[in-house]
């Protein structure tokens, strides 16, 4: 997910999306924690994807103030 796209979410979408990304993130480690993934790079990319969301929505956080 590109920064773009992000910023033309709302605040409440992108809150929905951090927490189905830090699912999907917890998920990922406990499959990989059982049996290696066939691409690790998928957490590193669901890892970013949260930093990412909450990255703009500090941003906006500081904006408004």
């Amino acid at each position: 997910m590109k920064t773009s796209e992000i910023k033309e979410l709302t605040d409440k979408e992108i809150l929905e999306r951090i927490q189905l990304e830090t699912e999907t993130l917890v998920r990922l480690n406990m499959n990989h924690a059982v049996s290696p993934l066939d691409n690790p790079m998928k957490i590193k990319v669901a890892r970013r994807n949260v930093a990412r969301l909450k990255t703009v929505l500090r941003q906006r956080e500081l904006n408004q103030n």
